[in-house]
């Protein structure tokens, strides 16, 4: 897992999540929101999966905070 593939991951996450608040806020039905929240769970697991491989890949190379950070400094850039 490289550090790329994590940010893919996450930007995946985020992506749904905005998609999915967007959705909200136009009047989407209850059904397309629910499945909209369906598929950001997925991708939250997934997120979730690739912080705790990439952690297992490089550990004793980067903290999982140091991770996060570096990941959040990256995607407000």
């Amino acid at each position: 897992m490289t550090l790329a593939e994590l940010e893919q991951a996450e930007k995946c996450m985020q992506q749904q999540w905005h998609d999915l608040v967007t959705a909200e806020q136009q009047g989407s039905s209850l059904e397309v929101l629910e499945q909209m929240y369906d598929t950001y769970i997925l991708l939250a697991e997934e997120y979730n999966r690739c912080c705790e491989t990439y952690h297992r890949e490089n550990q004793g190379y980067v903290t999982v905070d140091k991770m996060r950070q570096q990941t959040y400094t990256l995607s407000t850039s």
